[in-house]
């Protein structure tokens, strides 16, 4: 099928983005995600711990090994291996302890924004495949098309695009590259800033109305992209609306709310959190809305906050829901951070669809569900059928 980028937020493959931040983070680890660390817990306080038999014992345990075992101990890798096995014992596979490193790679990769210069690169041949607008690449006049041949004067021919992208992503202080245009060599001079991480794809499709919108997760910066794609929509007659929400695996739980809220009418419920058995609802508080037909994708990897938001646009805004059955995560889990920068993160309630059911180990079931054929060994899908199915959709309202 024919269709028209006019708008692109950020090249979804075979790229990699000049970024500080991780590659693709997994349903189990992003999920729905409730930042909390300003409370020791819902009705405990240190002097109810300081009477806690078993804490005491635990603390003996641990102060006989940091004095008495035959070698020397590691405190914080001794408690790093507790907590760990705390969180274990619960059986829940979303609560777990995750360490500084992993921590920090899941905050950079979740805050919307990234340092760097505002390109994305062809893995192959360091070619630059997009220049984003307003950033240190645009501004020195780098070009798509352009291939990376140097850096500071150092040729980088024989290196892999990634070990390029760690050299400009590690520089504190401006630096140049050398740049292949044509049959010339350019320099650039430029240097790395904070930059906001591209979260969204979109475009209008050939000859129709139909604006297309994929979000790739549900940083917090996602509202403010989710609202300039939609106004560069509708300034080219966007009427429908797809939402490409396929391998998307949550993110930020507010970040959900803020997205849903500017589909749905004030008032509108978008989920229900359920703390034991006790639900609180979540309304659209905002007067905006849109008046969009929309058809919104999912699969087998959609999941967590893309399932509120899919669902949440089925039932309060009347959206129809194109793929195949979701992951099916209903939790929603708690976040505290230790001094040491590591995390530990945990189930704190389910979610509940505005018409009050569980997805958790169900999924979504899609109005029409479709799957994408693939053809050959190397596991390459030759015709999105999910896509044709929402553009059917879609045309057939229009009618």
């Amino acid at each position: 099928m024919n269709k028209k980028q006019t708008y692109r937020g950020f090249s979804l493959t075979w790229v990699i983005v000049i970024v500080i931040i991780t590659s693709i983070i997994s349903a189990l680890t992003a999920g729905v995600i409730v930042y909390n660390n300003s409370r020791l817990s819902y009705d405990m306080t240190y002097d109810d711990l300081s009477k806690d038999e078993d804490l005491n014992e635990f603390l003996t345990v641990y102060t006989s090994i940091l004095q008495d075992y035959y070698e020397d101990v590691d405190r914080g890798a001794l408690l790093d291996q507790a907590i760990a096995g705390m969180m274990d014992y619960l059986g829940d596979d979303y609560t777990t302890y995750l360490d500084d490193e992993t921590t920090a790679e899941l905050f950079d990769s979740l805050s919307g924004e990234y340092t760097g210069i505002g390109v994305s690169i062809n893995n192959s041949d360091k070619s630059i495949i997009e220049v984003y607008d307003d950033t240190p690449a645009s501004k020195a006049g780098i070009l798509s098309g352009d291939i990376i041949v140097g850096y500071n004067d150092t040729d980088v021919s024989d290196l892999s695009a990634t070990q390029v992208v760690e050299m400009i992503k590690n520089s504190t202080d401006y630096f140049t590259l050398q740049l292949k245009r044509g049959e010339s060599i350019i320099n650039v001079s430029l240097k790395n800033e904070k930059l906001i991480a591209p979260n969204v794809d979109y475009y209008m499709l050939e000859n129709t109305n139909i604006g297309y919108l994929a979000i790739e997760t549900f940083s917090l910066t996602l509202k403010d992209q989710v609202k300039k794609a939609l106004s560069n929509l509708e300034n080219e007659g966007l009427t429908s609306l797809i939402i490409d929400l396929r391998d998307n695996t949550g993110g930020y739980l507010n970040a959900t709310v803020d997205v849903a809220s500017i589909f749905l009418e004030k008032g509108k419920r978008i989920f229900s959190l359920d703390y034991q058995n006790a639900p609180t609802n979540y309304d659209d508080e905002t007067s905006e809305h849109t008046k969009y037909n929309i058809v919104v994708l999912i699969n087998e990897n959609t999941a967590s906050a893309a399932e509120i938001l899919a669902i949440a646009l089925k039932e309060s805004y009347g959206a129809t829901l194109v793929g195949e059955t979701s992951f099916g995560k209903g939790k929603v889990q708690q976040t505290m951070q230790l001094d040491d920068g590591s995390m530990v993160k945990y189930t704190s309630s389910y979610w509940l669809t505005p018409s009050g059911n569980c997805i958790d180990e169900i999924g979504i079931t899609p109005d029409y569900y479709v799957t994408n054929t693939i053809t050959n060994e190397d596991q390459t899908t030759t015709t999105d059928a999910q896509l044709n199915k929402a553009i059917e959709v879609l045309s057939e309202i229009a009618n």
